[in-house]
C-alpha cells in the first residue's frame, strides 16, 4: 500500500536532542535563510527522500548532468546549502556545523562531506534550460546571490522549523500517510497549486480522481516568506472553505513547506517525487506546470513538456502523471466541461485580471464561477478601492509645489472623514525619521525607502499615506511602488515644474546657495533629478493654483474608484 520506508524522519530520538543541544554550544553556526528554512525542512521530514542531507559534490554533478543521483536513483533538482565565500572559507570536510533557524533557534547538526565553488552557468543551464537571466526571472535571482559557495553532509535533525499559522494543516510525510491509511485510501491524487481555486477547479480536480481511482491530497505551497502577508491567510482560508465542497471522506488539505525553483519539467518531476513522499500513488501535471511564465500567453517552456517528462519516469519515480485538464463553464447548458471539448467562445471564464478587476471595483462575481463563502474571504481581504488604503507619492524639485499640494490633500481628505490620514512630508521625514542621513545618493535612497515603509504600513491598514520627498531617483521609487502596491493604492504624481520657476520661488535660499558655490548635494544643481518614466499624475504648477492641482488628483482617484 505505502512504503513507509519514506515516512522515516531525520530528526533524532528526544534523547541523542539534549546531546546534540550542548555540542552545538561549541560549533561555528549557520542562520538559514527563508529559502533555505524551506528545504531543510523537506530534507528532516523526508519530503525529499531519498536524500539523508545536502547533495555533495558527485551528487550535484550528476544531478546536473543526468537528472539522477550519483547511485541512478531519479531526483532532478539540486539541493545544497549555499553560503557566502567568507563562510566558506572558516569551513572544512569532516566538521561539524549548527544550523539554525533566523532566530536562533537549533534545528540540525550538518557533518560536512564537500566544500565547492558553484558554477551558476552550468546551473542555470542544466535545471533551467537557459543562462539569460533576462529571459528566465529564477536564473537572474540565481546569479544575483552572494552565496555561490556549495556544502553537501549528512543531517541529524533536533526540530522541525517552528511554525505558528495553521499548525493543524502543517502535515509531515508520515502524518499524511497515517491520514491515508486511516481513511482506507489505496489511491491518492496530488494536487500542487499555489493559486485561488474555484468552481471549475472543483470539477477539474473531481475529473482527474474519478479518473484515477483515487482519492485527493490538496497540497498547496505554503509560502513562508511573507509571514505577515494577509493574502497568504486569504488563501488558506480559502482552500478550506474549497474541500467542503468535496464529497466525505475524499479529499485532505495540508500545507508544504516549498520554495519554487520554477523550473518547468524538471520541478514538475521534482515536485511529483515528493508528493510520493508524502504517500501519493497520482500527481496531475499541468502542461505549464511550473513555467515562470504561467500566467501569460508566451510560456517559456514548451507546452506539455513537463506532463511528458513526469510520465517519462512515471515507472521509476512510482508515481503516476495525471493531466491537469482545464474546465470551462458551458452557460447554456449550466454545465463545466473540458476546454478542448467546445470552442472557446461558447465559454463562460473569469481571468485572474478580471476577478482582481471585479473585486477592485466591487463588481458583482457570478455564483458559477466560485463559492459565496470563498468570496466573501477575497472581498475581506481585498475590498473595493473605495475602502482600500493607499499612497499618494509626490516627487518634484525643491520648490516645485509638491509639499503645498500635500497639505491641501491632507485638509480634504480630513474635511472627508473616509479613512484616517498621515502627511509624509520631505522636511517632516528628514528631521524625525532620518536626521542622521546626509545627502548622498546611498542616503538619499535610503531616506525613500524608509518613507516607502512607513506607508506601507500605513495603507496596509486602511489609511492614507501623503509623501512629498524630492525623491530624485526612479530606482527607490520603483522599490515603493512595489511595496506599496502590494499592500493597496499607489498613486505617483509627477510635480513637473520646470527648475527655473523653483529657482524664482527658492523661499530657502537653496539654489542661490548652490549657484554660489556654498553648498552642494542640491536636486538640480549639483546633484541629478531623474524624472518618472510613468507616472500616474503629471502636475505642473507654473500656472494653477495648489487646489488646481488638487481638484486634478481628487478627480484621478475617483476615477479610479479611490474615492466616491
Amino acid at each position: 500500500m505505502f512504503n513507509f520506508e519514506f515516512s522515516e524522519s531525520l530528526i533524532v530520538h528526544f534523547r541523542r536532542v539534549e546531546i546534540l543541544r550542548r555540542e552545538a554550544l561549541s560549533l561555528q553556526d549557520i542562520d538559514l535563510s527563508e529559502t533555505q528554512l524551506t528545504d531543510i525542512e523537506l530534507l528532516l521530514n523526508r519530503g525529499m527522500y531519498p536524500l539523508d542531507g545536502y547533495m555533495n559534490r558527485e551528487n550535484y554533478a550528476s544531478v546536473l548532468d543526468t537528472m539522477r543521483l550519483a547511485d541512478g536513483t531519479v531526483f532532478p533538482i539540486p539541493v545544497c546549502l549555499d553560503v557566502s565565500e567568507k563562510a566558506a572559507s572558516r569551513l572544512e570536510v569532516g566538521q561539524r556545523v549548527a544550523l539554525n533557524d533566523q532566530e536562533g533557534v537549533l534545528l540540525a547538526i550538518l557533518t560536512i562531506s564537500d566544500i565547492w565553488l558553484s558554477e551558476p552557468e552550468r546551473e542555470a543551464e542544466a535545471v533551467y534550460g537557459t543562462v539569460d537571466g533576462s529571459r528566465h526571472p529564477q536564473v537572474q535571482a540565481l546569479y544575483d546571490r552572494e552565496t555561490f559557495w556549495y556544502i553537501g553532509g549528512t543531517l541529524e535533525g533536533v526540530s522541525l522549523p517552528v511554525h505558528y499559522d495553521f499548525q493543524d494543516l502543517r502535515l509531515t510525510p508520515s502524518e499524511t500517510v497515517r491520514r491515508f491509511t486511516m481513511n482506507g485510501w489505496r489511491k491518492v491524487l496530488g494536487f500542487h497549486t499555489d493559486d485561488y481555486l474555484h468552481c471549475a477547479h472543483r470539477e477539474m480536480v473531481l475529473a482527474a480522481a474519478r479518473e484515477a481511482g483515487a482519492a485527493i491530497l490538496l497540497h498547496p505551497v505554503a509560502d513562508l516568506s511573507h509571514p505577515g502577508d494577509l493574502d497568504y491567510y486569504t488563501q488558506v482560508r480559502c482552500y478550506q472553505h474549497f474541500i467542503d465542497r468535496f464529497p466525505p471522506n475524499m479529499i485532505l488539505l495540508g500545507l508544504m513547506p516549498f520554495a519554487s525553483r520554477k523550473a518547468g519539467p524538471r520541478a514538475a518531476l521534482w515536485q511529483a517525487i515528493i508528493r510520493k513522499n508524502y504517500g501519493c500513488s497520482h500527481f496531475m501535471v499541468a502542461e505549464d506546470h511550473a513555467d515562470p511564465y504561467v500566467n501569460d500567453d508566451q510560456k517559456f517552456y514548451p507546452v506539455g513538456a513537463a506532463q511528458r517528462l513526469v510520465a517519462e519516469y512515471q515507472e521509476e519515480t512510482g508515481i503516476v502523471m495525471v493531466p491537469q485538464k482545464q474546465m470551462g463553464y458551458l452557460p447554456d447548458e449550466k454545465i463545466y466541461v473540458e476546454v478542448s471539448q467546445q470552442e472557446k467562445e461558447k465559454l463562460e471564464t473569469i481571468s485572474s485580471q478580471e476577478l482582481q478587476r471585479r473585486l477592485t471595483m466591487g463588481a458583482h462575481i457570478p455564483e458559477w464561477f466560485s463559492y459565496a463563502e470563498i468570496v466573501e474571504e477575497l472581498q475581506r481581504t481585498f475590498p473595493p478601492r473605495s475602502r482600500q488604503g493607499f499612497t499618494i507619492f509626490l516627487t518634484g524639485l525643491s520648490g516645485s509645489g509638491k509639499s503645498t499640494i500635500a497639505k491641501v490633500l491632507l485638509v480634504k481628505f480630513l474635511e472627508m472623514r473616509d479613512r484616517p490620514v498621515t502627511l509624509l512630508d520631505g522636511d517632516i521625514v528628514r528631521k524625525n525619521l532620518s536626521s542622521e542621513l546626509r545627502f548622498s545618493r546611498e542616503h538619499r535612497n535610503l531616506n525613500i525607502t524608509r518613507i516607502g515603509f512607513v506607508a506601507s504600513e500605513i495603507t496596509k491598514n486602511g489609511g492614507i499615506a501623503l509623501c512629498a520627498p524630492i525623491a530624485p531617483y526612479e530606482s527607490s521609487r520603483q522599490a515603493n511602488r512595489e511595496l506599496i502596491s502590494s499592500c493597496g493604492g499607489y498613486i505617483e504624481v509627477y510635480v513637473s515644474t520646470p527648475l527655473a520657476v523653483c529657482e524664482n520661488r527658492d523661499r530657502k535660499g537653496l539654489y542661490a546657495k548652490a549657484r554660489a558655490g556654498i553648498i552642494k548635494g542640491v536636486t538640480g544643481i549639483t546633484d541629478p533629478y531623474d524624472p518618472p518614466k510613468n507616472p500616474d499624475i503629471v502636475i505642473d504648477t507654473t500656472e494653477i493654483t495648489p487646489m488646481e492641482a488638487v481638484q486634478e488628483i481628487l478627480l484621478y482617484l475617483q476615477q479610479q474608484g479611490y474615492i466616491v
